[in-house]
């Protein structure tokens, strides 16, 4: 009973953190989960007799809070873009997707096991699970709320880009799945193609589109006496996540790539109405009270020693994860592309890891059995923290500044 009501006090602080730290951080170079890990380290730190945050040991527990935090973040990120889908307005997203995310999976398939020393599959999970940036903490470089004027290429590059690769990180996790249960590729390769690639993808794509339409016409125009809209309830933005995730999830589809898409289609529904804020609103607020959670057990694992697996080895691999492989895959991605210089760097560096990752590695380990699974989590929690801790220092100044030269360049246009 002691241990429950300290549990029920860390929760309330933890809530009430999510909601005060980021009004003490504004624009200053300590972001909002920096503070959250330290303040986990500190806790699991102090003799209060709090039950371990092995990630392992409690596999499930993480799994299931990670994967709520990203599909509430997802919808969140769908929601904030008014920009139209097409291939010359999200020409920098696709790039990303189709020359940035295989090159940096096949980067650290390969650091994995030459570097670290992982077995083939075990190298090719840790690809897939870093291969995603995050949507949960990036908010710093991200596009605002609806309502905000800041959709620039960066910010929308950046927004789009993890709204879609958390998603199509998916495949890369199920080939991985597939091949620590298998002797040869060809016992998996057809069916994961078909499968895995295809039929996943297709109906994440589809049910996001057809179920962001109908709820968007649901809460802009059904013909009622008080339009959804016209309440000044949120909860819709909730309710919209749960069921599109979970109608495309039994459906044998992705849903992470469901939500973000229905996320853009609702927005595309009155565009311009305040009520979108409001839904932003809502969803922003209940994500990070699941992110903050889980990163103040990342701190409370760092405290009980997930770490200690990493050796010099793992640590090179987090180190050159994040400021090697993602910049050189994000600058190479936007060669030849209209987008200033300046701005190819930012997006290039901007591959933030965090809450996707976990959920990602979370749910391989648990459907098949994978060697030095320890030192999986210790490499994917350096990465978190390198970058948690660098982006998160680097994040308001370097945004300050490109807009800043925007404001100069349009100045003197």
């Amino acid at each position: 009973m002691e241990h429950y009501d300290l549990l029920l006090a860390i929760v309330g602080a933890v809530t009430l953190a999510a909601t005060a730290v980021p009004l003490l951080f504004p624009g200053r170079p300590l972001s909002f989960p920096i503070a959250y890990v330290g303040l986990g380290m500190a806790l699991f730190s102090l003799p209060f007799g709090l039950p371990t945050a092995d990630p392992i040991a409690h596999g499930g527990f993480v799994e299931r809070i990670s994967e709520l935090a990203v599909i509430i973040a997802l919808m969140g990120a769908g929601l904030k873009l008014g920009r139209p889908f097409g291939w010359a307005p999200w020409r920098p997203t696709w790039r990303l997707l189709g020359v940035a995310m295989p090159i940096t999976i096949i980067a650290t398939g390969m650091i994995g096991w030459s570097i670290v020393g992982l077995a083939p599959a075990t190298a090719m999970l840790l690809a897939a699970v870093v291969a995603p940036t995050d949507p949960v903490l990036a908010s710093d470089v991200q596009v605002g709320p609806p309502g905000e004027d800041d959709e620039d290429d960066v910010r929308f590059a950046l927004t789009s880009e993890a709204g879609l690769n958390d998603g199509l990180a998916f495949p890369f996790t199920n080939a991985a799945i597939a091949a620590a249960g298998a002797a040869t590729a060809g016992e998996w390769l057809p069916g994961w193609i078909l499968d895995d690639v295809v039929v996943k993808i297709v109906l994440g794509l589809l049910l996001g589109f057809v179920g962001g339409r109908a709820l968007g016409w649901l809460v802009f125009h059904i013909p009622t006496q008080r339009k959804l809209a016209e309440s000044t309830e949120g909860f819709v933005a909730l309710a919209a996540t749960l069921v599109i995730f979970g109608v495309t999830e039994l459906a044998h589809g992705y849903g992470f790539l469901a939500v973000f898409v229905a996320g853009c289609m609702i927005r595309r529904q009155e565009s311009d109405h305040s009520y979108h804020e409001i839904l932003h609103a809502a969803a922003e607020t209940t994500e990070r009270v699941f992110s903050t959670l889980l990163l103040v057990l990342l701190g409370g694992a760092v405290a009980d020693g997930v770490l200690s697996g990493l050796g010099w080895q793992g640590a090179v691999a987090s180190v050159l994860i994040v400021l090697v492989v993602r910049p050189l895959a994000g600058l190479v991605s936007l060669v030849r592309t209209r987008t200033p210089r300046g701005e190819r760097a930012a997006i290039a560096f901007f591959g933030v890891r965090g809450i996707g990752s976990i959920y990602y590695l979370a749910y391989a380990l648990g459907r098949a059995d994978f060697a030095d699974a320890r030192r999986v989590w210790a490499v994917l929690a350096a990465v978190v923290l390198v970058s948690v801790v660098l982006h998160g220092i680097t994040a308001s100044p370097v945004m300050r500044r490109l807009d800043e030269w925007r404001s100069m360049a349009s100045s003197t246009a």
